[in-house]
């Protein structure tokens, strides 16, 4: 194929209240916003090189949630530059009181998964610089995930999708099962 994108741009999700996300996004990941339109919308984006990495767009309070295993965005992912950054958002999501579904050793990335009032999945993760990858295919291959590169405060609750059963549903390093983000 000759045509390929150069990435992924943006993603739009539906809010009830885009008031709330708005400032929830802001105060929570540090969104700088371009262009707010109270009752309507909100373009907000980490990079502020780039117009909007995420478009808020308000369709009411009474518009039904997205279910769990029903068809449409399973999450969207924040990447952080360092560890310690992770480290620090982590301690920022308990401190605001923020559930977290669970914590995933990708064996190349450390991922924290939970979500924004409306219930859209969330990940924000740190990945290895390229150069640090043990190889460049089958990234997320059953011997390359939970190697333990990735200590922090997530220690005791970390979930590594190594023998991956079908479902997803996992056992954490205490043997608790959960069900996990792909």
């Amino acid at each position: 194929m000759s045509f390929r994108p150069k990435y992924l741009a943006h993603v739009n999700v539906y809010v009830r209240d885009v008031e709330r996300s708005h400032a929830w996004y802001a105060d929570l990941l540090g969104l700088h916003t371009y262009d707010y339109r109270p009752g309507r919308a909100a373009f907000m984006s980490a990079d502020e090189d780039q117009s909007h990495e995420l478009a808020l767009m308000q369709v009411g309070a009474d518009a039904p949630l997205q279910g769990q295993g029903q068809v449409g965005l399973n999450h969207m992912a924040w990447r952080v530059e360092t560890l310690d950054d992770l480290k620090e958002f982590y301690g920022r999501l308990k401190d605001k009181g923020v559930p977290i579904g669970t914590v995933v050793d990708h064996g190349i990335s450390l991922g924290i998964y939970f979500r924004d009032p409306d219930g859209n999945g969330i990940e924000v993760y740190y990945e290895l610089p390229r150069a640090q990858w043990p190889r460049q295919e089958r990234l997320f291959a059953a011997d390359m995930v939970g190697r333990g590169l990735f200590p922090g405060p997530w220690d005791a609750v970390v979930v590594s999708r190594l023998g991956a059963a079908a479902g997803g549903v996992q056992a954490d390093r205490q043997g608790r099962r959960s069900q996990l983000p792909l």
